[in-house]
């Protein structure tokens, strides 16, 4: 028998029991695979084949490769490295996040918005059908109790939520807290009875750039995926908020993996993974977990409130630098101070250059945003500023942050007032009237309608967002609490009747009362 290639030379070998020594893997030690390297030999021209002798053992013509054989070593395989064991410390904690959720019609008839069309790019699509949309994404249980960290985008405007573990069990959920400006929210499982599985937030600011990292989630509907890569870099600005500070990893990220989590090898979570580039490959970004953390006691609460100073900012460049006389290469630029406002009150000035907040630098109006954001209103921070050249440290009260991205939000206006079952049935979402953003002094105030809900009470009634309520039921309403009281005391069934701001008119409503 003519053997016809070294392949069916080595399994003859094989069969026969001879050791296959002279193998190895990739490394170029030959010592990949726990064997020895092969003799050295001086390389020969190969004879014609017409002139190569049959060979003893092999029934026909080829050459003798037993001479190159070695005595098996008895070697065992090396042990690949494998993440099997941190899967499976870490995945019984992961979940899928099923998502009924209402959606905003915002004048397109009888097409529904739907953003669930592209998670991570921030791309939608419209298509006909029913104003609710049906989503899928991940999460993680952070306690026994059953609180999961998710991404806002992922729950929004959701009606009703299904939280499905690993090993089969499902809960329903319900939002405790969201915040669309860092994309995080808090949901709390229904019906725990006994200890969940969940996982430590681990601190993001200690991974480095080149770090190993791990992601599990539910990208297109295929439960507890897993995949790998490294941290590829941080502090990414990707312009989907103010707070932007996102980690970059080239582990795989699709939709579904939204609100999951990125592990370090600890089985630590640092990231919750949230957006992808459309059409890049291996460039994920995920809200790290000392942002998440931060937040978390506020949106146990059902709210976030940030501290605000009232300035407009831009990053101190190298061609500004010298024009307002300063000798530093990073801080953030004041360029206007809106009047009543703590800035104001605190003394700050066009051209101030902000370098640092508490004693912690400012490299950018990023920066400078996300420190006074992250801080709660009230606070006495102290700013260190260079005006005109000369260093000066101004004491600010830091303000609320007002809505200015008109996204108020959940079942609580954006000053806090908490929304009662009655409420959360008509559809609305209200704030206070604020100048600032509103574009009118308002001095007898009123309650900013923030959202309605698409075929609720109040969308039947026809109110729309930024419509101003400023009487209801023959009272005068001068905030969103004013609002909620009404509502809670005007009996059910009744037809109530609202006086509305729409710009400089007047118009009246009727919102039925559930």
């Amino acid at each position: 028998m003519r053997l016809r290639s070294v392949t069916a030379l080595l399994a003859t070998l094989s069969l026969f029991g001879l050791p296959l020594t002279g193998l190895s893997g990739c490394d170029n030690h030959g010592s990949t695979f726990g064997v020895e390297p092969p003799a050295k030999t001086v390389p020969q021209r190969a004879p014609p084949s017409s002139q190569v002798p049959n060979q003893p053992g092999t029934g026909g013509s080829g050459p003798d490769l037993s001479a190159q054989v070695k005595p098996d070593t008895q070697r065992t395989l090396a042990p690949m490295p494998s993440l099997a064991p941190l899967v499976e410390a870490v995945k019984g904690a992961v979940v899928n996040v099923d998502v009924t959720a209402s959606v905003k019609n915002a004048g397109f008839g009888d097409l529904q918005f739907d953003p669930f069309a592209d998670l991570f790019g921030r791309g939608h699509r419209f298509m006909p059908g029913p104003q609710v949309r049906q989503g899928a994404g991940s999460g993680f249980i952070i306690d026994p109790r059953g609180r999961v960290l998710t991404n806002n985008h992922v729950v929004e405007d959701a009606v009703s939520i299904r939280v499905h573990l690993d090993d089969g069990r499902a809960f329903d959920a319900k939002v405790l807290g969201r915040d669309p400006l860092t994309d995080v929210a808090l949901l709390q499982l229904e019906g725990v009875k006994e200890d969940l599985p969940f996982v430590k937030l681990g601190d993001s600011d200690a991974m480095k750039v080149g770090d190993y990292v791990l992601a599990i989630g539910n990208p297109f509907g295929l439960a507890s995926s897993v995949s790998s890569g490294i941290l590829s870099a941080r502090a990414r600005d990707i312009h989907a908020g103010p707070y932007d500070d996102f980690l970059q990893t080239d582990a795989a990220i699709n939709p579904g993996n939204s609100g999951g989590p990125l592990f370090n090898m600890r089985g630590e979570v640092i990231g919750i993974n949230t957006a992808i580039i459309g059409g890049g490959n291996g460039i994920g970004f995920a809200v790290p977990s000392n942002m998440a953390r931060a937040l978390l006691g506020q949106l146990e609460k059902g709210v976030v409130r940030r501290g605000w100073l009232g300035v407009a900012i831009q990053d101190l460049t190298p061609q500004l630098a010298p024009a307002l006389g300063v000798d530093v290469k990073e801080g953030a630029v004041v360029v206007q101070v809106t009047e009543d406002t703590p800035a104001a009150k605190a003394g700050l000035q066009r051209d101030d250059v902000v370098v640092a907040v508490d004693g912690q630098h400012v490299g950018s109006s990023k920066d400078l945003t996300r420190m006074i954001g992250f801080k709660q209103p009230g606070t006495a921070t102290s700013l260190d500023i260079l005006r005109h050249g000369q260093k000066k440290t101004v004491k600010v009260t830091l303000g609320e942050r007002p809505d200015l991205e008109h996204r108020g939000i959940g079942s609580r206006s954006s000053d806090g007032v908490e929304q009662d079952e009655k409420t959360g049935r008509i559809g609305l979402s209200l704030r206070d009237v604020d100048p600032r953003i509103d574009g009118q002094d308002a001095p007898d105030g009123g309650a900013v309608i923030a959202q309605v809900q698409p075929g609720s009470r109040a969308d039947d009634a026809g109110l729309k967002p930024g419509m101003v309520i400023v009487e209801a039921g023959g009272q005068k309403i001068r905030s969103a609490r004013d609002f909620l009281k009404v509502i809670r005391n005007a009996p059910s069934g009744k037809s109530l009747l609202l006086r509305i701001a729409v710009g400089d008119a007047l118009v009246l409503r009727a919102l039925p009362v559930p």
